[in-house]
């Protein structure tokens, strides 16, 4: 064990920049990152492990993305790579950091994390505990499962409680069109994360299947985002708007953070967001610091935002289905399938392909709208890709859309 004096001397120590006597252990922000990646890599462990409430608080409270960048861009090299080996966790979730540096950090705390539980697991514990860490290996089973898949990488993850992951499927870093997929109650990590990182495939899947039919000539490359970044709902709390507040925090840090990390190269950015998860995505987009080129919301209960014009979003697009009874709700203060609303209403029905003549089926009910082979993937396919001139409005759907508009006015 260091002796007391050792460890004051590591809390004293000088940044950098020089000049500064601040203890380590009262900076906060970039001024931490500073003088954590200038100190040798011995008294950056006994700080850490002295003060692990220190990665915890500033993932909490992140600087801006932007300033992560910069602050990224000037690191020494030797500081980064110690940084990343002494906290994985906090250079996987920091937003502004390169995602290829973040996709390395957050594997091997996926593989630290099953390697501890595993050994937890062969050890004698209670029944309650087993079960609780057997939930938890499957979790990180599911997220393994879905990173299998070609050019995947995992943006985000923490392995607390009920867990969270992010994960690309495209390379990210170049894509000329970014897809962000957020979803609604019941998509927790264990449950969901391997089917939503295979729904991102898909659209990326369409979305160069349309590249090539409309635009042969075009080398543009894609990539979605499977975004399971908050607590979704259950049914106990669904009707609240809390964990909706959560999750606009950490959208809004990751659209700052593709910002940040993309600098000068932007892509074209879209939101495809369903049920719970468009309320979490409008209100990131009507109050925060964010702006997209396209929103698509499908199955949403609305928000506060009365409006499409109160949005920072290129264009506004609301599909919902037949059977559907959560956007003529009204839960959460608006109605974006309503005309008034202001967005442009997509058709979600059966009906034939005016581009290729395929026969494209309907989504009928609050979980149908993903679906291969329908009109609404179709439909949010080419949102994604900006091309709201041949997206299928209700007008060409054989009804079915329309009588639902009738019921949210």
């Amino acid at each position: 064990m260091p002796a007391a004096g050792q460890i004051v001397a590591v809390a004293e120590a000088p940044p950098v920049s020089g000049g500064s006597s601040v203890p380590l252990d009262r900076l906060q922000g970039i001024a931490l990152l500073d003088r954590l990646d200038s100190l040798p890599r011995g008294d950056v462990h006994l700080f850490l492990s002295t003060h692990p409430e220190t990665i915890t608080e500033l993932l909490a409270s992140p600087p801006p993305a932007a300033d992560v960048s910069a602050w990224w861009s000037g690191a020494p090299e030797s500081g980064r790579g110690m940084l990343r080996t002494l906290a994985p966790e906090l250079i996987g979730n920091l937003e502004g950091v390169p995602y290829l540096a973040r996709d390395r950090a957050n594997r091997e705390v996926l593989d630290a994390a099953r390697a501890q539980l595993e050994e937890r697991l062969a050890g004698p514990i209670g029944r309650a505990e087993r079960g609780e860490l057997e939930t938890r290996t499957h979790m990180l089973a599911e997220v393994e499962k879905a990173l299998q898949g070609p050019s995947r990488w995992l943006v985000s993850l923490d392995v607390t409680g009920d867990g969270r992951a992010v994960i690309a499927v495209g390379d990210i870093t170049t894509a000329d069109y970014v897809s962000f997929l957020v979803p609604g109650m019941f998509f927790g990590v264990e449950a969901q994360i391997d089917a939503w990182t295979a729904t991102a495939q898909t659209i990326v899947d369409e979305q160069l299947r349309w590249l090539r039919t409309l635009h042969p000539e075009s080398d543009a490359t894609v990539a979605a985002v499977a975004w399971i970044g908050y607590r979704t709902p259950s049914l106990v709390n669904v009707a609240s708007m809390e964990l909706a507040r959560e999750g606009q925090k950490s959208f809004t840090s990751a659209l700052q953070g593709l910002r940040a990390a993309r600098g000068v190269d932007q892509p074209f950015v879209s939101v495809l967001a369903h049920s719970y998860g468009s309320t979490a995505a409008l209100l990131s987009l009507a109050e925060d610091d964010v702006s997209v080129d396209a929103l698509a919301v499908v199955g949403s209960p609305g928000s506060p935002a009365r409006s499409a014009a109160e949005l920072h979003v290129g264009s506004v697009w609301v599909g919902a289905a037949e059977w559907d009874p959560i956007p003529a709700s009204g839960v959460f203060g608006s109605q974006p399938a309503s005309r008034a609303y202001g967005a442009q209403l997509f058709s979600v029905a059966r009906g034939d392909d005016p581009v290729t003549g395929a026969e494209l089926a309907a989504a009928m009910t609050h979980n149908d709208y993903f679906a291969p082979g329908s009109m609404s993937l179709r439909n949010l396919t080419l949102i994604s890709l900006g091309e709201g001139e041949r997206v299928v409005g209700p007008d060409h759907s054989r009804g079915d859309f329309a009588r639902a508009l009738m019921r949210v006015g």
